[in-house]
């Protein structure tokens, strides 16, 4: 058989990672809970502090792209042999930049249009989480997605230091406006993506 080209490639990836099937449900998902649900809240008693806090279901949101790309990119692709490899890691490198691109945009779009800084803040949380689970994936493939749910429920419990004051390490709580953690968060996501070119394509 030989190397997969053109076309053909292209069509046998977006079939074999379940692009149409899981990945574009995905972002529809997140869409429509971010739109629906950006202002949803709930209390949760403090572990490290008096009171109760207010829990947003957005935290929670990013969740769903990071998972879907978590899934997508280890479906294997035994149409493409050893010589399409480069091209396969351009492909996924591709759709990883491109989805978060696109759940950014619909965060900051429902948050334009709704004035709520919680839709906002989901563009700078996908983009961490996404780093964070792109580098899990590379030390360990099967951390991927346990990664960023992990960093999610723990910023939950242990993120505040007291009522709506969130420790400093845990970016996901800060406001959206905040430079440093938006910088972090970039830079995050950089060394994920620099981790994903480290780690061989499913082929």
């Amino acid at each position: 058989m030989q190397p997969a080209q053109g076309r053909d490639l292209v069509i046998w990836w977006m079939k074999a990672r379940q692009i149409v099937t899981v990945l574009l449900p995905s972002l529809a998902a997140f869409t429509v809970l971010v739109t629906l649900g950006h202002n949803a809240v709930f209390t949760l008693p403090g572990l490290l502090s008096l009171g109760g806090r207010p829990v947003f279901l957005t935290q929670a949101m990013p969740l769903i792209i990071t998972a879907g790309l978590a899934h997508v990119l280890s479906q294997g692709l035994p149409e493409a042999e050893v010589l399409a490899t480069r091209k396969i890691r351009h492909f996924d490198l591709a759709l990883t930049v491109s989805t978060v691109a696109a759940a950014g945009t619909v965060g900051i779009a429902v948050g334009a249009i709704s004035g709520s800084q919680e839709a906002t803040a989901t563009c700078r949380n996908v983009l961490f989480l996404t780093g964070a689970m792109l580098t899990a994936r590379a030390v360990r493939p099967q951390a991927a997605t346990l990664g960023p749910v992990s960093w999610v429920f723990v910023v939950i419990l242990l993120g505040y230091r007291d009522f709506n004051r969130p420790w400093p390490w845990a970016v996901t709580l800060h406001p959206p406006d905040y430079l440093p953690t938006s910088i972090l968060s970039l830079l995050v996501f950089v060394c994920g993506l620099f981790g994903q070119t480290r780690t061989r394509p499913h082929v």
